[in-house]
C-alpha cells in the first residue's frame, strides 16, 4: 500500500541549516522510523533555502536584453534579468507571462523564480525572490546520503515545485531533481490484461509520486514542506532528471 505522511514539525528554514538534520528530528517527532524503500519527498523551497538562494532585486543589474523584454512581458527588468540567467532559451512570451527552457532542461515560467512564502534577509521584503537550487539531482543525492547513513536503510529523495502544463490549465507537483529512484518506467513489452503487449507505455513515476506528494503538502499555508513516502510500486535505482526531459526533436509543443 502506498502511503503518503506529512512532516508537521518542520521549521522556516533559513539559509545554512542542515536539511537532513532537520528531517530527521521530523521523522522522530511523528513517530516515523526509516526502512528500506521509503523516499522523502522535498519542497523545492525548502532546498533552495537552506542552500542560500535568495536573491533581492536591489542586487541585480538587468541587461538591455533584459530591459526589451521586459517592456514586451510588463515585469520588473531586474526580475527578468534573473530569469534569462537562469535559463538557456526563451520560448514563449505575452504581457505577464514569460516561458523559457530552464539551463536544468525543462520547460516552465519564470525559470521557476518564485516569491511566494518567503522572507528575504532585511531591505523591501517585496524585493526578494528564490530561485530553484543549482542542482537539484546533486541536492537530493546529498541529502540522501545523509539520512541513508543515519538510518543504514537504502533510500531514495526527490525535489518537487509546481508547474504549469502547455494542455491543462492549473499547476501540478513535478520533479525537478532525485536520487535513489526512478524517473521513468518502461513497461514496454508488458502484456495487459488480455495478452496484448504494450508498445509505448512508459510512465513518469517520479512526477506521479510528485503530484500525490504536492496534494499533501498545499500550495499556501499549510506549513508541509516534506513528505515521508512508503509503499513505493517500483525497485529503487540510481535515477536523474535528465531521463525525464522530452528531447527537442520530439517535443510538439515548441
Amino acid at each position: 500500500m502506498l502511503t503518503l505522511t506529512g512532516l508537521t514539525n518542520i521549521p522556516l528554514v533559513q539559509p545554512g541549516d542542515d536539511l537532513p538534520e532537520i528531517l530527521l528530528d521530523a521523522l522522530d517527532h511523528d513517530g516515523i522510523t526509516l526502512s528500506d524503500g521509503d523516499i522523502l519527498v522535498l519542497a523545492q523551497k525548502i532546498v533552495s533555502k537552506a542552500e542560500g538562494r535568495l536573491v533581492a532585486l536591489s542586487q541585480v543589474t538587468p541587461s538591455q536584453e533584459a530591459c526589451d523584454l521586459a517592456i514586451k512581458v510588463e515585469k520588473d527588468p531586474r526580475f527578468v534579468e534573473l530569469v534569462l540567467r537562469e535559463s538557456s532559451q526563451v520560448l514563449r512570451t505575452r504581457p505577464g507571462t514569460l516561458i523559457v527552457e530552464h539551463r536544468l532542461g525543462f520547460v516552465c515560467a519564470n525559470a521557476g523564480i518564485d516569491h511566494s512564502n518567503m522572507q528575504g534577509r532585511g531591505g523591501d521584503p517585496e524585493e526578494w525572490f528564490l530561485l530553484l537550487p543549482e542542482n537539484p539531482d546533486a541536492s537530493a543525492e546529498r541529502i540522501r546520503r545523509r539520512l541513508e547513513e543515519a538510518s543504514r536503510k537504502r533510500l531514495g529523495a526527490m525535489i518537487i515545485d509546481s508547474h504549469g502544463r502547455a494542455w491543462r490549465l492549473g499547476v501540478v507537483g513535478a520533479s525537478i531533481g532525485f536520487s535513489g529512484m526512478p524517473g521513468l518506467v518502461d513497461m514496454r513489452g508488458q502484456p495487459d490484461l488480455f495478452g496484448y503487449h504494450l508498445r509505448i507505455t512508459e510512465i513518469a513515476v517520479a512526477d506521479e509520486l510528485a503530484g500525490a506528494a504536492s496534494l499533501v503538502m498545499g500550495q499556501a499555508a499549510e506549513s508541509i514542506p516534506a513528505v515521508h513516502v512508503r509503499g513505493f510500486p517500483y525497485p529503487l535505482r540510481e535515477g536523474e532528471l535528465h531521463e525525464l526531459i522530452r528531447p527537442k526533436d520530439r517535443d510538439l509543443f515548441r
